[in-house]
């Protein structure tokens, strides 16, 4: 017997829950953040409905914030995490903690063909770096580096950097929001709340009225092409992560491929790949042909942060 864990994947928006017996991940269960002041009596309510198995001796989180000391304070969320804490309450052998990103990072060597769509053309090179960036309710970004003893894990905090117009519309937009939010970060655009903004942007720019829409509405509207400023704003976004993207790719050096995550794109995947995405990302002057050899990758596995920490929690248990 291998023993139990309880994975938890902890965003600014959902929690997902689910337990790991025997190397198998169980079914999950997804929570509002919102409905609970706490992860401790989020999980204390996920505990108390178990299914009757043996307790769990060790847990893995992946939250949306930045880590330091076993702590983290999501970024989107008032949610506070302590490791520690964790260890104490529930009385566990072993409470290990990662970005969110850090997680769907360990998880790529495990994905497959099955996981994963094509944007375009590009071959991975073994042994070479690899980037992932995911727009949620935040943007995650991180890397994956050759190491002495495997892939090793790059944590960052890449999704608040300076966005960059790629055209003197982009740079319109990024004008107008400038005049809301001050600094205009990746994050601001290449989100659920992002694309709402850009939305905002562009009816505002062409004085036509605005919708008090959410992220969902407007993919939904642009994907149907049922309100032009919707779809404009849709294709802006893509146009923009290709941007980012290529930007990424080439600050990690990332000739093993960049991948695609979070729960925004894989609702538009055809619209991404018929977009300007490729183009933009391969746009980088003396670099296209640099680019143009890399490969790119939307993430379909629903969760696929529960893989890397299903591998983080074998090893530890290993090395334990």
């Amino acid at each position: 017997m291998r023993g139990t864990a309880i994975l938890a994947d902890i965003g600014g928006t959902n929690a997902r829950f689910a337990r790991l017996r025997d190397g198998r991940i169980g079914a999950r269960r997804q929570v509002r953040v919102a409905d609970y002041p706490s992860v401790t009596a989020a999980l204390r309510v996920y505990l108390a409905d178990g299914d009757g198995g043996p307790a769990p001796a060790r847990m893995a989180i992946a939250a949306a914030g930045p880590v330091a000391g076993g702590k983290v304070r999501l970024t989107n969320s008032p949610w506070r995490i302590s490791a520690n804490a964790l260890r104490a309450t529930f009385h566990l052998k072993d409470v290990v903690l990662v970005n969110d990103f850090a997680a769907v990072a360990g998880a790529v060597p495990h994905l497959t063909t099955a996981h994963t769509v094509a944007i375009g053309r590009g071959r991975a090179v073994p042994e070479a770096p690899i980037a992932i960036l995911g727009p949620g309710t935040g943007l995650g970004v991180a890397g994956l580096v050759p190491g002495r003893e495997g892939p090793q894990v790059l944590v960052t905090e890449g999704g608040h950097v300076t966005m960059a117009p790629g055209d003197t519309r982009e740079s319109a937009i990024l004008e107008h929001l400038r005049g809301r939010f001050g600094h205009v970060s990746a994050e601001r655009v290449l989100s659920g709340d992002g694309l709402v903004h850009l939305y905002q942007a562009i009816t505002a720019l062409d004085h036509r009225p605005s919708d008090a829409l959410s992220p969902a509405q407007v993919t939904e509207r642009a994907v149907a092409g049922s309100c032009p400023a919707c779809t404009a704003a849709l294709a802006t976004f893509c146009a923009m992560l290709g941007t980012m993207a290529g930007n990424l790719a080439l600050t990690l050096g990332a000739r093993g491929g960049v991948y695609l995550a979070g729960g925004v794109v894989p609702r538009f995947v055809p619209f991404l790949a018929a977009s300007a995405f490729r183009n933009r990302f391969e746009s980088k002057g003396r670099f296209g042909a640099y680019l143009q050899a890399i490969p790119v990758r939307v993430i379909v596995h629903p969760d696929p942060a529960f893989l890397g920490l299903r591998a983080l929690v074998e090893g530890r248990r290993r090395r334990h």
